[in-house]
């Protein structure tokens, strides 16, 4: 009888020698429990079917890289989170963004990037982003740098909506004081 590897010993068989049973056994280990879990945030199988593969071939090609931190479990579904919310925004809600923005254009409003520009120039930005603790700054990260809504930022930080919203908001505050 086979003596089962660890979830470590695994990944470190598939990153040192492409250990191709070794990736099996992680997917057949793995695979099942994270389409269960996406199909719990979007009811399109073929969407999930992709994302899940998407995710194991990360894993493959070396792309993801396990730090070993954490449970493997919780690392898959931060990459598999990822990649749904990538495959859910897909070309349609970057099409409808684009057209938002050249409409938005036309304006006589500084843009975004002329704002930034304009506290770069004027104030210490970089500076005050240092200054941040990681929690605020990671929330930044990922609503105003990645462009996530709130929900896409939960599931990304693995943390409630409503505290992704305090956080933003004491991130906005404490920069606003600072460049003030």
């Amino acid at each position: 009888m086979r003596e089962t590897r660890s979830d470590g010993d695994l990944l470190r068989a598939i990153a040192a020698d492409s250990d191709r049973r070794a990736f099996e056994e992680l997917y057949r280990r793995y695979a099942p429990w994270l389409g269960a879990r996406l199909r719990g945030r979007c009811a399109d199988a073929g969407i999930v079917d992709d994302v899940v593969q998407e995710t194991f071939l990360a894993v493959w090609r070396g792309s993801a890289r396990y730090r070993e931190e954490g449970d493997v479990a919780g690392w898959l579904w931060r990459i598999g989170s990822r990649r749904l919310i990538d495959a859910l925004r897909g070309d349609g809600a970057r099409g409808r963004l684009r057209q938002a923005l050249a409409r938005l254009r036309h304006r006589d409003e500084a843009s975004a990037e002329e704002r930034v520009l304009a506290g770069v120039e004027h104030g210490d930005l970089a500076g005050a982003l240092v200054r941040l603790s990681p929690e605020l700054r990671a929330v930044l990260q990922a609503t105003v740098i990645d462009g996530l809504t709130t929900r896409e930022a939960s599931v990304l930080l693995g943390i409630p909506p409503g505290t992704v919203k305090t956080r933003a908001l004491r991130a906005r505050k404490q920069l606003r004081e600072e460049l003030a």
